[in-house]
């Protein structure tokens, strides 16, 4: 396979990880050859630390024709947006969840992209790691038996300490915890259970504004307000008929997260999907607790247990050249932003919400594959 040329537009934090692993672990099937930001200091320094070629504006990097692929790692409002101007531009695209703030703009993105041949991708693509392919391979195994419950919790502190560059984007809608954190944990679900066809919930706001507690932050003592909601809960029902509970909040101290799927041989405990694998003393282990108590740790039997972000662009780069599927797709995303909306709709109409898109299971990694593969 050839290397596939990308151009990056966005350098801020999640930039790093991102041009770490573009360049350095699946350098065999990517060549970054261009980042760009609003801010041109930014896309300097980001070029220079990762060794990348060219630092530009974002038209120039749209209009260079050795961009392939564009890597959105643009704020959750702009995301549809700089989509459109990729496809336009002729350009294959994958950027950072969420993928739109509402469904029209997910579907004009999906169709330009149909009418133009070209591929849409979409993060998280955590579900790839060892983690959760290493719990998808035991469900399909059988052995917990049939999947038929889950529960998900997501427990997060909120933007109070000022100390993110970008804090407030963490008060409004793409920065609150189903639409920032909610998709790491729904895409692991929709990969290991399957679609969702219906949803109801219930979405709050414990504040209506925030005010920095924080002295060091340089924002101390200003208030903010509350855009979006903060503390939210959901019952998911899946084609499956596996009935997931799922409660995201950020308005706790400190980080909890948890995943259960609960089956008629076992329960299998997943570790936090906003990581590639288990980390000790953090996160722990996989286990399966079965009928007569007794707990097993499962090992990791995938590859991908480092934090492997952007392994989502090399999968679709291998996709392009060969014509097959990839996995953590514009659709599969827009199946998460349906469920996530669905969620928010539920609370408001005190009903319950049918979700309206639907999605194959992206297909499982094969066993054995090393740090650079996905050519399968």
């Amino acid at each position: 396979m050839r290397k596939v040329k990308v151009g990056v537009i966005g350098c801020g934090m999640i930039s790093a990880i991102y041009l770490k692993n573009c360049t350095q672990v699946f350098n065999n099937v990517l060549d970054v050859v261009a980042v760009a930001d609003l801010v041109p200091e930014l896309a300097a320094k980001r070029a220079e630390e990762f060794n990348v070629p060219t630092s530009c504006s974002v038209e120039e990097l749209l209009a260079n024709p050795e961009v392939e692929i564009v890597l959105n790692l643009t704020a959750p409002v702009a995301h549809a947006s700089v989509n459109l101007q990729a496809l336009n531009a002729g350009k294959h695209v994958y950027t950072e969840k969420p993928f739109a703030l509402n469904r029209e703009d997910a579907d004009e993105v999906l169709n330009l992209a149909e009418s133009k041949g070209l591929l849409v991708g979409c993060a998280p693509d955590t579900f790839l790691g060892a983690s959760i392919q290493t719990c998808l391979k035991l469900i399909e195994d059988g052995e917990i038996g049939q999947p038929y419950a889950a529960n998900a919790s997501i427990i997060m502190g909120n933007a109070a300490d000022g100390m993110h560059p970008n804090f407030q984007n963490f008060l409004k809608l793409g920065g609150d915890p189903i639409m920032d954190m909610g998709p790491y944990y729904l895409t692991a679900l929709v990969a290991m259970l399957g679609p969702v066809k219906r949803v109801t919930g219930s979405a709050q706001k414990l504040h209506e504004e925030v005010t920095i507690t924080n002295e060091k932050s340089p924002r101390f003592g200003e208030t903010f307000p509350v855009e979006a909601p903060t503390n939210v809960a959901a019952t998911l029902d899946f084609h499956s008929g596996v009935v997931a509970n799922v409660q995201a909040t950020k308005e706790s101290f400190g980080y909890r997260p948890r995943l259960e799927i609960f089956g008629t041989k076992g329960n299998l405990t997943v570790p936090d999907p906003n990581f590639f694998g288990p980390i000790q003393g953090f996160i722990g282990d996989i286990t399966i607790q079965y009928p007569n108590f007794e707990t097993k740790t499962i090992p990791l039997t995938h590859g991908f247990n480092e934090d492997s972000r952007g392994i989502g662009v090399a999968d679709m780069a291998y996709a392009i050249q060969s014509g097959r599927k990839h996995r953590a797709s514009g659709q599969l995303a827009r199946h998460i932003l349906d469920i996530s909306l669905g969620i928010f709709e539920a609370s408001e109409s005190e009903k319950h919400v049918h979700i309206q898109s639907t999605i194959d299971r992206p297909a499982a990694l094969p066993l054995g594959l090393k740090d650079n593969l996905l050519d399968k």
